[in-house]
């Protein structure tokens, strides 16, 4: 059993990792850049010569607890400062280490300057991937470009501050009633502690399948139609898509932070919101992904039906990601106590064993997520034969309460 001492030194170690982050991204750039550029002696001396100036400078000004904003701008305008002049150097420091401008920005600035830290540091990396622009096209989408990755970033970051505040908040509320129960050591202590370690987790789960669910693949389809507007002439429409997914997933994080439905299960019943989850899907992609209901459609408890639809989101996500699908078939099936979700592609598919028991995390919070409600979750699939996602929960009414 892990009590209040072990949650202190899981979070002791987190912050010693997030310590020895820098470095470690700072040395894979460093040898990323040795192993692969094709640059001269010189080239050589003068990047690693800047990448130990950067490590000192991080070593010796990196801003203590309760320093002044002036001495903490000027830590991270120097810190940004060497992550441009290494970017110039190689793309692989703003791959890797341009990290540590993002992370640092924001923990070390105060309000809306934090932004202007994370949009240089955003400004650099777009320009290390892309080189400088040479036209207004270009202009523009790098600008939307970095503009993408600070509004995701700040998203991202604000979700993380909301965590660690929730969570801050239970462990002073569960520290004032160990304090009231402390006579009471053996069975309550045990209780209080199961307790709050449950409800971090499992709302660090949930935020972390939410973001992964939703504005995860929202960011790809930005990145995919910004890809796409270099070569289109009809430039102006990608833009418009990019758009309106960055306003939809905006609109998502918000809803991620407050742990409300989804928003398709709103206005809609699961079935026509499968429907246009699919048909939205299939105009992005340019996929055809046909949706079939059997069965007696009825309401089910909103969690059920928000797990079903989170289940297809992330299989056709999938199917666009990898698969290589050219058709898609999404079946809902109502039966006497269950609800089952079938996903099927005709892509690459892939070898389950090589993949692992769990596979990546989309298929990992998938999981969870049908498990949590007492359900099954299994993916059978091999090279060329496609792959099929099958999900199935008990279809719980919506005023039932599961145990």
């Amino acid at each position: 059993m892990t009590g209040a001492g072990g949650l202190d030194r899981w979070e002791r170690r987190l912050d010693l990792q997030l310590s020895l982050a820098p470095y470690v991204l700072l040395v894979v750039s460093a040898g990323l850049y040795w192993l692969t550029e094709d640059a001269a002696w010189g080239g050589r001396l003068t990047a690693l010569g800047l990448a130990a100036a950067c490590a000192a400078w991080i070593r010796f000004l990196l801003p203590a607890e309760g320093t002044g904003a002036a001495r903490s701008g000027l830590y991270v305008a120097g810190l940004i400062a060497f992550i441009a002049a290494l970017s110039s150097q190689s793309m692989w420091f703003a791959a890797f280490f341009g990290f540590t401008g993002h992370l640092h920005s924001w923990r070390y600035l105060k309000g809306r300057i934090r932004f202007a830290g994370v949009a240089a540091t955003a400004a650099i990396s777009v320009a290390a991937y892309t080189g400088l622009p040479g036209t207004a096209a270009e202009a523009l989408t790098a600008a939307l470009f970095t503009a993408a990755i600070t509004a995701l970033v700040g998203l991202f970051s604000v979700v993380g501050d909301v965590t660690a505040e929730r969570s801050a908040e239970r462990k002073r509320t569960v520290e004032r009633l160990e304090a009231a129960l402390a006579e009471n050591a053996g069975l309550h202590a045990q209780l209080l502690v199961q307790a709050r370690e449950a409800g971090v987790m499992d709302e660090r789960q949930r935020i972390a399948a939410e973001i992964h669910d939703t504005l995860a693949q929202g960011l790809a389809g930005i990145i995919a139609q910004l890809e796409a507007a270099k070569e289109d002439a009809d430039w102006r429409s990608r833009l418009a898509k990019a758009t309106l997914l960055a306003r939809e997933n905006l609109a998502e994080a918000r809803r991620t932070v407050h742990a409300v439905v989804p928003a398709q299960l709103e206005t809609a019943a699961l079935p026509e919101a499968l429907a246009e989850v699919a048909r939205r899907w299939s105009a992005l992609h340019g996929t055809p992904a046909a949706v079939a209901v059997t069965g007696t459609i009825r309401p089910m408890h909103p969690e059920v039906e928000g797990t079903l639809l989170r289940v297809a989101q992330e299989s056709l996500a999938n199917a666009a990601k990898y698969a290589g699908a050219g058709r898609v078939g999404v079946t809902l099936s109502y039966m006497d106590d269950v609800a089952a979700l079938d996903v099927l592609d005709d892509g690459r598919g892939f070898d389950l064993a090589l993949a692992g028991e769990s596979g990546g995390f989309g298929l990992t919070s998938m999981r969870r997520r049908v498990e949590r409600l007492g359900g099954t979750f299994a993916v059978e699939s091999s090279p060329g034969e496609g792959t099929a996602v099958a999900a199935t929960v008990p279809a719980l009414a919506p005023m039932e309460v599961k145990a």
